[in-house]
This record gives structure tokens, sequence and C-alpha cells, in this order.
């Protein structure tokens, strides 16, 4: 099975979920960095450096929120070993993310770099997609899903824009750092376009 066969099977999950719904919403997040990764390995010059700011964008803005709304939750419906290894996961991603933002995307070896990156992002996906979102679905009513999908998408709206190493894997630090530093990304971003 290939990592874009995972996407087709991620939307077809979120199609068959209650509209709106936490775990809708991330399935179909989960196809859409997919498809960003495809996207950065097929663009070279200034569609490469175009396609990798929106794979950066969407996957800070993803695991921000997966992290102020999703984690508190799983922390009572998954366990605490299943949310420690998902923000284990999500701290060591922020890290390599900020890494690759530093480097040309012409370097050759961008994408290999991107390619291991984007392994670990898949296999992160498939823990939550067979660990945390079965659990949480199992504890909470439609109504509740639809609700933590709202506050989902509300959270990211506020969601810093650019890996920060130093908040990832912390809701905490996310609820205090994020919006701080989301204002500093939007900034910085408004600035380089």
């Amino acid at each position: 099975m290939t990592l874009m066969d995972d996407a087709d099977n991620e939307r077809v999950s979120a199609a068959a979920m209650p509209a709106g719904s936490v775990i809708s919403v991330l399935l179909e997040q989960h196809a859409k960095i997919r498809d960003s990764f495809a996207a950065v390995q097929t663009t070279t010059g200034e569609a490469r450096q175009a396609a990798f700011d929106r794979l950066r964008e969407r996957l800070a803005v993803h695991e921000s929120g997966e992290e102020v709304v999703l984690r508190p939750v799983s922390l009572e419906d998954a366990g605490e070993a299943v949310v420690d290894a998902r923000n284990r996961e999500e701290s060591e991603a922020a890290h390599v993310l900020a890494g690759l933002e530093k480097m040309d995307v012409s370097d050759p070896q961008f994408l290999e770099k991107l390619a291991e990156f984007e392994q670990a992002v898949s296999d992160h996906a498939a823990h939550e997609e067979s660990e945390e979102f079965p659990a949480v679905q199992a504890a909470h009513s439609d109504e509740e899903l639809r609700e933590l999908g709202a506050k989902l998408l509300k959270a990211e709206a506020m969601a810093p824009t650019h890996p920060h190493p130093t908040a990832a894997g912390s809701p905490t630090a996310q609820r205090v750092v994020g919006p701080f530093a989301a204002l500093l990304d939007k900034a910085r971003d408004a600035h380089r376009s």
C-alpha cells in the first residue's frame, strides 16, 4: 500500500464519520498532509518551496490543534501511555520540521530528509488512527465529537504556522506559547510574501 492509498483510505473513513466530528476533521487533514508531501516531492525550484511552506504550515497547525484539543481528551479515553507516545512523536517531528525549514529545498539532501520525515509522520498518523481515534470515538457521542471538531478548528485558526520545538509535545506549552508564537509566525509569513 502506498502513502497515497493511505490518503484515499483516510478520506473514505472521514466521509463515513459524522460531518464535522473531530475524527473526521483529523482524518481529512491527514489525507491533505499526505497530498502536501507528494506536492513537495514532485515539484522543483520556487514551486517546491511554496509546496514545502504549505506542508510546514499544515503540519504546524495540525499538530498544535491536536495537542490542545485532542490530547487532553485522549488522556482520559486512550490513556497516558498512548498520549505520551504521540506527544513524543510530535516533539521529534517539530525538531525535524524546523531543521527542514532551514534547508535549501534544492539541496539533494532535502528530499532524502523529507522522505524520512514523511515516513515518521505517516507512522505517527497510523498510531493516532489505530490507538487514539477509536478510543475517543467510542467514549463520546456524535454531538460531543462534533463539538470537539469545532474546538479543533477554532484552536487551529489561532495556531502557529511554523514549528516551535520547545512547545511541541506539550498541550500546556501549546496553550501558553501557541497564541504568541502564532502572532509572530503570521507576521513573519506576511513579511516573506
